[in-house]
C-alpha cells in the first residue's frame, strides 16, 4: 500500500494554541475524570484496578511474554536484513546530533530514575522471594535474582522502545507524515488514521504518557524526599513532596521552553556525566575487581539462561511472582513506549536502520547491566556474607536503599549528594521530554510549536503527580499503566507489519531507481563509445585524405 503524503490538515488554532482540538480536549477531559475518580473513589479505584490487573495477568500474561520476545526477533531481523542500510530521512540525511548527545538523550529518556531506584531493590526483593529456586543454595538464588533484573531492564524493554521509535522516525522523516502514533498505522488502516480512529490512537498515547510520567515523578519525588531526610534530616512528608514536585515542574518547564537542542540536550548530558561519576567512585572506592568479575559472570549467566527466562510463564508453578514482576515490567515498558519512542524518533534523523536498532537495543542495555552488576552485585555479595542492612532498607522503603548502600563507602556524603542530583536531573529530563512529546502529538505531529504549549504540558504533568500523591493514587495509577500495556501490545504487533511494509516498499523503489540509473548509465556509455568510434573513424578518414593529397603531385611528375 502506497503511503499518502498529502493529507487534510486537522490542526487549528484554539485559544492561541496550535492543536488538534479533538485530541487536546479529549485528553484534558480524560485526565480530569481520572484524577477526580481516583481522589473521590480511592478505595473503589484500588479494588477495581486490582481486579483488572489480576485478570490481565492471569489471562493475558502469555501474550505479553510472546510479543516481548517477538519484538526482539523483529528488530534484529530488520537490522541485519537488506533494509538495514536505509537511512532515516532519506539517503542524503545526516544526524542532527553527535553520537554522544544522541546516546545521552535516548538513555536518559528510556532509563530515568528507574535505574537508580531498582538496581538495588529488584535483586534484593527477588532474592527474598525467588521466582523458581526457593529452597536452593543462596548463591544460586542470588545469581538468578541478578539474571531476572537483567531480563526486566535489558533488551526486551529496549526492543519495544526501538520498534516504536524506528516506526515513528521512519514514517515522519521518510514519508513526511506527522510525528504522531497514528501515522505508523497507515498501511493497516489507510486514510482512516486522519479521522476518529487516528484521534483515538493519539489520545491513548497522550494519556498513557502523562500518567506514566506522573507515576515516575511520584516515585522519584519520594526518593528525593527520602534522600533529603537521610542526608540532611528534612522531614519526609506530603508537604515537602509537593514542594519538591513544584520545584521539579518549574525546572522541567524552563527546560521544555528552551527546546530539544538546549534544555533536554544539556540535562541528558548531565545525567550521563553524573551517573558516570557515581559509578566510577563506587568502582574505585569499592570492590573494583569484584564488579568487573560480576559483570562478566552476570552477562554470561543472563545469555545462557536468556531463552528459558524470557519464555517462562509460571505454567506449572501456579504462583503470582510473574504477575508482580515480569508482566508488570512488560506492561510498563509498553505503556511508556509512545513517550520514549516518540522522543527517540524526534532525535534520530540521519541514522541508518541498522545503526538505530543496534545502538538503541544494545548500548543502553549493556550500560544498565554494568550498573546493576555494581550496585545489585555488591548488595548480593554483602547479603551472602551476612550483612542484612540492605534487606532491612528495601523492606522498610525502597527509596532509601540507595543512600543506605552509599553508607558502605568512603565519601558517602559526596555519593549521596551526587545521587540526589542524578535523581533530580533524571526526573526533570523525563518531565520536559515528556512535555515535548505530548505537545507534538496534541499538535498533530508538528515538530515546531509555540513554546508556551510545551510549558502547559510540563506544568500539567506536575499537577497530576501532586494531586495523585495528595489522594494516595499513585499505586492505583501504576496498576492502570500496567493494564494499559495489553491493548498497546496488540497495536505494536500491527506496527511491526506497518514498518515492514514501509521499508520494503522504499527498498524496492530504491532498487528500481538503481536499475534505471544503471540502464541510463549503460545507455550513455554505449552512446559515448559509438560517438567515440565515429570520431576516430572520421579523423582517420581525414588523415587518409590528407596523405593522398600530399602524394598526388609526385605521382603526376
Amino acid at each position: 500500500m502506497s503511503i499518502k503524503v498529502s493529507r487534510k490538515e486537522n490542526v487549528s488554532k484554539f485559544l492561541g494554541l496550535v492543536v488538534n482540538k479533538t485530541v487536546f480536549l479529549s485528553t484534558i477531559a480524560v485526565i480530569i475524570f481520572s484524577v477526580l475518580f481516583t481522589l473521590i473513589f480511592k478505595e473503589e479505584a484500588d479494588l477495581y484496578f486490582g481486579q483488572a490487573q489480576t485478570f490481565v495477568s492471569a489471562h493475558g500474561g502469555w501474550i505479553y511474554t510472546l510479543v516481548a520476545n517477538f519484538f526482539i526477533i523483529f528488530c534484529f531481523y530488520l537490522a541485519f536484513s537488506r533494509f538495514g542500510s536505509l537511512r532515516i530521512g532519506g539517503s542524503q540525511a545526516r544526524p542532527e546530533f553527535s553520537g554522544w548527545s544522541w546516546f545521552a538523550m535516548l538513555f536518559s529518556a528510556g532509563i530515568g530514575n528507574g535505574l537508580v531506584l531498582f538496581s538495588i531493590a529488584d535483586p534484593v526483593r527477588d532474592f527474598l522471594n525467588p521466582p523458581r529456586l526457593a529452597g536452593e543454595s543462596p548463591v544460586l538464588i542470588a545469581q538468578e535474582a541478578i539474571n531476572f533484573s537483567f531480563l526486566h531492564h535489558g533488551i526486551h524493554g529496549w526492543a519495544i522502545y526501538c520498534l516504536v521509535g524506528l516506526s515513528l522516525a521512519y514514517f515522519t522523516f521518510n514519508r513526511k507524515m506527522p510525528l504522531t502514533l497514528r501515522s505508523v498505522f497507515y498501511p493497516v488502516f489507510g486514510n482512516r488514521i486522519y479521522g476518529w480512529l487516528g484521534d483515538v490512537i493519539d489520545i491513548m498515547a497522550v494519556i498513557t504518557t502523562l500518567f506514566g510520567l506522573a507515576t515516575t515523578i511520584g516515585f522519584g519525588v519520594g526518593q528525593i524526599n527520602s534522600g533529603l531526610t537521610h542526608v540532611f534530616g528534612l522531614p519526609s512528608s506530603l508537604f515537602y513532596q509537593i514542594i519538591i514536585i513544584t520545584v521539579v515542574t518549574l525546572a522541567a518547564t524552563l527546560s521544555a521552553f528552551s527546546g530539544v537542542d538546549k534544555g533536554v540536550k544539556i540535562l541528558s548530558q548531565l545525567n550521563v556525566r553524573v551517573a558516570s561519576l557515581i559509578f566510577i567512585l563506587v568502582l574505585l572506592l569499592g570492590p573494583t575487581t569484584f564488579v568487573f568479575k560480576s559483570y562478566i559472570q552476570n552477562l554470561g549467566s543472563y545469555l545462557v539462561n536468556f531463552v528459558e527466562m524470557a519464555t517462562w510463564t509460571e505454567a506449572l508453578q501456579g504462583t503470582d511472582w510473574q504477575k508482580i514482576r515480569t508482566i508488570m515490567y512488560w506492561g510498563w515498558w509498553i505503556s511508556w513506549s509512545p513517550f520514549v519512542g516518540t522522543f527517540i524518533a524526534r532525535i534520530s534523523k540521519g541514522r541508518t536502520i541498522k545503526e538505530f536498532i543496534l545502538c538503541v537495543l544494545i548500548l543502553p542495555a549493556l550500560v544498565t547491566f554494568l550498573w546493576f552488576s555494581a550496585f545489585g552485585g555488591i548488595t548480593m555479595r554483602d547479603i551472602l556474607g551476612g550483612d542484612t542492612a540492605m534487606i532491612a532498607a528495601v523492606n522498610d522503603n525502597i527509596s532509601t536503599a540507595l543512600y543506605v548502600f552509599f553508607d558502605k563507602f568512603p565519601l558517602a556524603i559526596v555519593l549521596k549528594c551526587l545521587g540526589l542530583v542524578l535523581i533530580c536531573s533524571f526526573i526533570i529530563t523525563s518531565a520536559d521530554s515528556g512535555a515535548l512529546v505530548v505537545d507534538s502529538i496534541t499538535s498533530g505531529g508538528k515538530l515546531k510549536t509555540p513554546a508556551f504549549q510545551r510549558v502547559i504540558w510540563a506544568g500539567a504533568t506536575g499537577v497530576i503527580a501532586a494531586v495523585l500523591m495528595y489522594g494516595g493514587g499513585l499505586n492505583a495509577l501504576q496498576t492502570v499503566v500496567t493494564i494499559s500495556g495489553l491493548p498497546f501490545a496488540i497495536l505494536l504487533l500491527m506496527m511491526c507489519y506497518s514498518l515492514y511494509t514501509g521499508v520494503k516498499e522504499d527498498y524496492n523503489k530504491n532498487k528500481r531507481k538503481e536499475k534505471l540509473v544503471e540502464k541510463e548509465t549503460y545507455r550513455k556509455n554505449i552512446i559515448q563509445l559509438v560517438n567515440k568510434d565515429r570520431e576516430e573513424k572520421k579523423l582517420k578518414k581525414i588523415e587518409d585524405n590528407s596523405q593522398d593529397q600530399d602524394t598526388s603531385p609526385i605521382n603526376d611528375k
